[in-house]
């Protein structure tokens, strides 16, 4: 799987202005395998395992779900930075979108988050079915304690083709 961050590089010109697609917000809400990663004043990077994310109706706004207890170094460097990088990475095509932001700050969780990291666990597994992988460690590779869920959100400011391939590390552009 791709993890190429580059957490320090945002474009200037797209700040704030770069709006997902419909087609790319279903893929990113879908089972694929959510990486996150921000870092601390020294830019020493942390990344953590995600298990969901929404996007809301802007198409702007992202929001990602972490277990507190895997995410703890993440959590305290998005606090002191506010800088993050998601990479989506969907298992059986290894197609996969990195996302940035320079605003990421933690926000309550809503209702139904521990639901939406349950069905997106399960989207995952059975994307991984297939490939022979086991059931139990599908869902492991996913796994959250449901009262350590916490909520960080960011604005959309890069959007990067990162599928293994000759356009991988493309900027994508905004959708017009």
């Amino acid at each position: 799987m791709v993890q190429n961050f580059y957490l320090f590089q945002f474009g200037p010109d797209l700040m704030g202005s770069t709006t997902l697609s419909d087609e790319q917000v279903r893929f990113i809400e879908s089972g694929v395998s959510i990486s996150a990663a921000s870092r601390d004043v020294r830019r020493v990077p942390s990344v953590s395992k995600v298990v969901a994310c929404r996007v809301a109706a802007d198409r702007r706004q992202v929001t990602i779900l972490v277990d507190a207890a895997q995410a703890g170094q993440l959590l305290q460097d998005v606090a002191g930075s506010g800088s993050m990088a998601v990479v989506f990475c969907l298992p059986s095509s290894h197609r996969t979108l990195q996302l940035k932001g320079h605003d990421a700050r933690q926000v309550p969780l809503a209702d139904g988050d521990a639901e939406l990291a349950e069905r997106h666990r399960t989207a995952f597994a059975d994307d991984l079915l297939p490939l022979g992988y086991a059931l139990p460690f599908a869902l492991a590779t996913h796994g959250f304690q449901a009262e350590r869920l916490r909520a960080l959100s960011f604005t959309l400011s890069d959007l990067f083709e990162q599928t293994p391939g000759p356009n991988a590390g493309m900027r994508l552009e905004p959708e017009a």
